[in-house]
């Protein structure tokens, strides 16, 4: 037998003849050497053959192979392993839609809070609209209004986190309400639900405002107390108004219900007149102008009702509000009739524009228990003789600060036999009542509303949805 070697010490022994030269006779560890270097010259013109490439007598290549021939080339002479690390160099990392902090995607029905669902922390944009005045195009470019937008984004993002509460709630709820549903059932759902999303924390995120459901000729402010059995029926119109709030910063928006199709045309007027007026409204607007434009739009309406001919009249004495932080009326009122104020609106400002289309006379009057109570923004120290009422004022004051309340609300956090210390309040002026609005009886009222925020560059309706 010949001993792993041989034949390359022979070799080599032959070329030294061949060149003139005396056969050396080569060591074990150099016979190792030349052998492999011999399989890796073998291994080398193999690779070459199967990727084109010529290698020349010094063992250079003098052409170039590409990628996919060279992972080829590594699976054929060096097994799976050379074409997976090929294979590896080539691919490209796919990007996440989301991106890091994406949005999660909400289960039907809603179950998971809102800031779970972003946890980045950075909450959707309502509908972003270009200021229609000639004085206002500016704004749109300016680096300096831009900046200004900058420094509010803290209060930008916990209004728009109210805002998208708001409008998951209300979809939602748009699915659950229907004919013999009872009121009382439906607003504590609806408030439960809001609770939930927002991920309720004290005064600094839940419910504004109590839920309105306002049915037919009542337009606004009434809720079931407790003992309500009030059901929906078919043939009724009811305004459905409820609030969301984030560090006080209060999202107002309604809309209404109604299934019977004769109908439709005062929901469309309402809806319509409400989006004439937001699309008037801008920084330095007189407020009486976006009355203006409401009441132009709402009574080009009419409805047909057992036989006869109804136009749509905008509720003159029934008006939209500025916002301001825990402050559900801030001050100024939104006409939706012409001939109101001509003060203006103003940058940075939150406006919640609502408008009332009715079948009767479009005046309203306060009628029927009253349901809605607020303690008055401004009111200093009052001295209360009655320790019932001061205890009341204390849970009022730790659970609802100035935002407005309800009989339920007080029902649910454990208070019992409060109404004559609530009354006393409302005596003594700490504590507002607002009884149910209403209109003429027999007659039907639609309502729809929107908060808008009046940025530096931009006007933002912030709970502007897929639904209204």
């Amino acid at each position: 037998m010949v001993a792993p070697g041989e034949d390359v010490a022979v070799d080599a022994s032959a070329d030294a003849v061949e060149g003139g030269e005396e056969p050396k006779v080569l060591s074990k560890s150099q016979r190792k050497r030349l052998n492999k270097k011999k399989a890796a010259e073998e291994k080398r013109r193999a690779e070459a053959e199967l990727s084109g490439v010529q290698i020349d007598e010094d063992g250079e290549g003098n052409g170039a192979a590409g990628d996919d021939t060279a992972a080829a080339a590594a699976a054929a002479v060096g097994g799976e392993e050379g074409a997976e690390g090929a294979a590896k160099k080539k691919k490209k990392k796919k990007k996440s839609k989301g991106g890091k902090g994406g949005a999660r995607q909400q289960t039907d029905p809603p179950t998971i809070p809102v800031p779970d669902l972003y946890p980045n922390g950075i909450f959707p944009e309502g509908e972003i609209v270009s200021y229609p005045q000639d004085y206002n195009t500016y704004r749109t470019t300016s680096e300096e209004l831009r900046e200004r937008e900058r420094l509010e984004a803290n209060v930008y993002n916990d209004v728009r986190r109210a805002a998208e509460v708001h409008r998951q709630v209300r979809q939602h709820m748009q699915k659950v309400i229907k004919p013999g549903i009872k009121l009382i059932d439906m607003c504590e759902q609806l408030e439960g639900l809001s609770r939930s999303l927002i991920k309720e924390d004290g005064l600094q995120a839940g419910i504004a405002f109590p839920t309105g459901c306002s049915l037919n000729h009542v337009a606004a402010h009434y809720t079931p107390n407790k003992g309500d059995n009030t059901v929906l029926g078919y043939d009724d119109v009811m305004k459905i108004d409820f609030g969301t709030q984030v560090n006080g910063r209060i999202i107002d928006s309604a809309f209404t219900v109604a299934f019977n199709p004769i109908f439709d045309p005062l929901k469309e007027a309402s809806r319509e007149a409400t989006n004439a007026g937001i699309a008037a409204a801008g920084i330095d607007v007189r407020l009486c102008d976006v009355g203006e434009a409401i009441q132009e739009v709402m009574e080009s309406y009419e409805l047909e009702i057992g036989g006869k001919t109804l136009q749509v009249k905008s509720v003159r004495n029934l008006t939209g509000h500025s916002i301001a932080p825990y402050q559900i009326h801030a001050g100024k009122s939104v006409p939706i009739v012409k001939g109101g104020e001509a003060t203006k609106m103003e940058e940075g400002e939150f406006f919640a524009v609502e408008t009332f289309g009715s079948t009767g006379k479009g005046y309203i009057r306060e009628d029927l228990e009253c349901s809605h109570y607020m303690k008055d923004f401004h009111v200093g120290h009052v001295p209360l003789r009655l320790p019932r009422a001061k205890q009341l004022l204390g849970t009022i004051d730790r659970n609802f600060g100035t935002l407005a309340f309800c009989r339920r609300f007080l029902d649910r956090i454990g208070e019992t036999k409060y109404l004559m210390a609530l009354k006393n309040l409302c005596d003594t002026g700490i504590v507002v009542p607002y009884p149910p609005l209403c209109d003429t009886k027999g007659c039907h009222v639609a309502q729809y509303e929107h908060t808008i925020l009046l940025r530096p560059t931009c006007k933002e309706i912030l709970s502007k949805g897929e639904d209204y």
